[in-house]
């Protein structure tokens, strides 16, 4: 049998894999990407593996690592076509998630998948993420951008990211040192963060019935640029704090909301938690009428305006509270621990 004839001849990229715009995304993304790298980076962009060095990290270092992704905010962002925000989103994400446990960022891996992809996309996704990475003092030490036609449609892509962080054993915050009478302290979002969009999504789509691009309600924003809204990154805000004796343990609020996430760090015991006491957002006032969403319900499916939880002692309540305000943060008192108590319990 013969050489096969060049009209019967199968390239990748008639498959549907582009490898040339792959290259050209990683190519239009480099620059961000070395602006993430600090000393500790021992290998440029495009090895098979990041090198970190782990030289004089603390006397008793433990390593922290988490991994997540920006859920169904993808499907907004590419309905508009606009992709930095989520590479945002993700990196402060995952940093807030190891930084509840005391942790400082050190690297971060992202993955994007996609079925067809389109440099320009991509590029903006992972630029997005490395300028994240940048403004947080993380190194961006690499990823995977894989394209895999028949897995995720044409237009749309997964984001996912893996970050791996450093606290000193002394300092670890687990939520051991949690008791009853401790007070619970919470810090704003921005909007929805990364979590409720599934549900969000529906109720724009169908029961206010805009587009995207038209305004949202109360809003002079469109519904993108609200529902957009990237992540907010705690980090700065709190670092002051982790070393902090007052401070026994920190939450934050992701999917499944307050009553979702708060018990993770109370070891056994229960929360006695304000609603009334979280600050109003016109995004979720605006969803929850919309979706005629039930009132325990909106709590599980979207953060409500609570970003992060701190539980404290009583006698360093203030002194925390006092120092945030100073440094501009809305901080506002949610309740306490129970021993009595399963869960969450609302007190209003």
């Amino acid at each position: 049998m013969g050489e096969p004839t060049s009209s019967n001849s199968l390239s990748y990229r008639d498959a549907g894999v582009d490898i040339a715009a792959a290259e050209a995304a990683l190519d239009a993304s480099k620059q961000a990407i070395r602006r993430s790298h600090g000393p500790r980076v021992l290998a440029d962009v495009g090895s098979f593996g990041g090198l970190f060095s782990a030289m004089d990290l603390g006397e008793k270092p433990v390593l922290v690592a988490s991994a997540d992704g920006v859920g169904t905010k993808i499907r907004i962002a590419s309905a508009i076509q606009r992709f930095d925000t989520v590479g945002r989103c993700l990196v402060q994400h995952c940093i807030n998630d190891i930084l509840v446990q005391g942790a400082e960022p050190l690297f971060f891996l992202d993955y994007i998948g996609v079925g067809k992809l389109d440099a320009a996309m991509v590029a903006a996704g992972v630029t997005g993420v490395a300028n994240a990475c940048a403004d947080h003092g993380v190194a961006l030490l690499g990823g995977e951008t894989a394209e895999m036609p028949g897995v995720y449609p044409q237009g749309e892509f997964d984001l996912v990211g893996t970050i791996v962080g450093v606290v000193e054993r002394d300092y670890v915050i687990d939520g051991s040192a949690v008791r009853p009478g401790d007070k619970l302290l919470g810090l704003p979002s921005v909007g929805l963060h990364t979590n409720g969009y599934s549900l969000a999504r529906r109720i724009v789509e169908e029961r206010m019935g805009i587009a995207y691009t038209d305004p949202f309600p109360g809003d002079t924003r469109s519904a993108a640029d609200v529902l957009l809204d990237p992540h907010l990154c705690y980090l700065e805000t709190l670092r002051p704090f982790l070393r902090h004796p007052g401070l026994h343990a920190m939450a934050h609020i992701t999917g499944g909301g307050v009553p979702g996430n708060l018990p993770r760090v109370l070891h056994g015991y229960g929360a006695e938690v304000s609603r009334q006491s979280v600050p109003k957002q016109n995004v979720f006032e605006q969803l929850c009428a919309a979706g005629d969403v039930d009132r325990e319900e909106s709590w599980k499916a979207f953060n409500m305006g609570v970003g992060m939880i701190l539980v404290v002692t009583p006698d360093a309540e203030q002194d925390i509270q006092n120092r945030l305000r100073d440094q501009g943060e809305d901080v506002f008192a949610m309740g306490q621990i129970s021993a009595e108590v399963e869960g969450v319990v609302w007190l209003d």
